[in-house]
């Protein structure tokens, strides 16, 4: 962007936000400019067994991508979903898909006709604006930021109101500059997506590393030239001579157990209470607890279960079956049902070579032999109780413990670094379209 120039003259916008625009260039309301959200019924007559696009909201990417697999009979999704066709520009208006900035020029659907998801608004442009240049007004930070402040509802469930849109106030240059700003943004955004995807594979690939390196360590121990004996656990292998293979009920101070099989009554105070999606990362992340409740829930479910500093949960249930975190806090806090407690003997094993063992290819391997499928995966916990750990003495437990710790510490600190990069180049891409947009700088022909 430091390349870029200024127009040569600006004027006075009367838009706060915008501030000065480029002499030539106009203050219009999209409502001017666009159709928002149109009806079907200009379609008139459609044969209700043609095929049409479906646009489910995972079928529209952050980056402007769609996903175009999903095609069904016109008649089956004709009605209770937004009516889409070429040339439109659609961007999401439910949190957080809003504020992600989820929205996409819509092109080469199934015979020109789709449908997507109720939580779209549909903008559809006149000859007085190019399509790609509405996108991009409508992924520009000042859309996002200043459409939070109009949204209405509660919780997970806010959306932005189409007047918002209609009423929305852009700085419009001639369609010859309009379509020379979409070409250049089309182009930096490429250039920007092939290095994040670069960058993304670098991580997967030092996932990878970090997966191989414990999984080796767990299995086959720190000594290069250890005697090796079969395990007897086809998915383990040899291990070292000395080391036992022991069902995880063998290796644990208390039954395999997991929350409450109920639902609480959630308050916006009290005790934290956690489910699997505060999984993350080989962490809890307790901002991500599903709610609080009340001390009396929490000495209820305290008759079954009391979280420990060293327990390690792992999720049972759900698309992320198998991931686990030790708890490292001492404050109250209690689990639901999709959470099931491993807390090891610390006179058979130690938490961290249980925790790595449960982080090994070869534990994830043995839960996606395990699981079972009803409308999701599950596995039940005298499953769990009964999957072999490789078990070394417990001094050669610490060993590998504190090898690991170091080892996946280097690795996770080269992630956060790609991750950064990353967060940078989504900013910079961000910065670029609302300068570009607003005109604050110049792309030329």
């Amino acid at each position: 962007m430091s390349r870029l120039k200024p127009y040569p003259k600006y004027k006075p916008s009367g838009v706060e936000w915008i501030g000065e625009i480029p002499e030539g260039w106009e203050i219009k309301r999209l409502r001017f400019l666009c159709k928002v959200n149109p009806s079907k019924s200009e379609l008139g007559f459609v044969d209700p067994t043609l095929p049409v696009s479906f646009l489910p909201m995972e079928s529209i990417s952050e980056s402007g991508e769609l996903n175009l697999d999903s095609i069904k009979e016109y008649a089956e999704i004709s009605k209770g979903y937004t009516y889409l066709t070429d040339g439109d520009v659609v961007f999401a208006k439910i949190t957080p898909c809003f504020e992600n900035g989820k929205a996409a020029v819509i092109e080469d659907l199934e015979n020109c006709i789709g449908f997507g998801t109720t939580e779209l608004h549909v903008l559809r442009p006149n000859n007085m604006i190019d399509r790609h240049f509405l996108y991009y007004m409508v992924s520009n930070y000042p859309f996002k930021k200043i459409g939070e402040s109009y949204m209405y509802g509660a919780g997970g469930q806010k959306r932005v109101p189409d007047d918002f849109a209609r009423n929305w106030i852009i700085a419009l240059p001639s369609k010859r500059v309009q379509q020379s700003i979409s070409t250049y943004l089309n182009h930096e955004s490429s250039r920007i997506k092939t290095l994040i995807t670069k960058k993304q594979q670098q991580i997967e690939l030092l996932k990878e590393k970090r997966t191989a390196l414990i999984t080796h360590a767990v299995t086959k121990g720190l000594d290069p030239h250890a005697k090796m004996k079969p395990s007897g656990i086809e998915w383990i292998g040899d291990v070292p001579e000395g080391w036992g293979v022991k069902a995880i009920k063998h290796i644990t101070s208390i039954p395999v157990t997991d929350g409450p099989h109920e639902t609480p009554e959630f308050l916006t105070e009290g005790v934290p209470f956690i489910s699997a999606e505060a999984i993350k990362e080989d962490k809890i992340d307790f901002n991500k607890k599903r709610g609080c409740i009340s001390i009396e829930d929490h000495k209820r479910y305290s008759q079954k279960y009391v979280p420990n500093r060293g327990d390690i949960f792992m999720i049972k249930s759900g698309a992320t079956t198998g991931n686990v975190a030790c708890v490292e806090i001492d404050e109250e806090f209690n689990i639901w049902s999709p959470l099931a407690v491993i807390r090891p003997d610390k006179h058979k094993a130690i938490t961290k070579f249980v925790f790595f063992f449960m982080k090994s290819r070869n534990f994830f391997e043995a839960i996606e032999l395990s699981w079972s499928f009803g409308t999701q995966q599950n596995i039940g916990m005298n499953v769990i109780e009964n999957i072999h750990l490789a078990i070394p003495p417990i001094n050669e437990q610490v060993l590998i413990s504190n090898y690991l710790g170091r080892e996946t510490h280097k690795i996770d600190k080269l992630v956060d670094k790609v991750n950064q990069s990353i967060s940078l180049l989504q900013e910079y891409r961000t910065a670029l379209i609302t300068a570009v947009v607003t005109g604050k700088v110049e792309v030329g022909e």
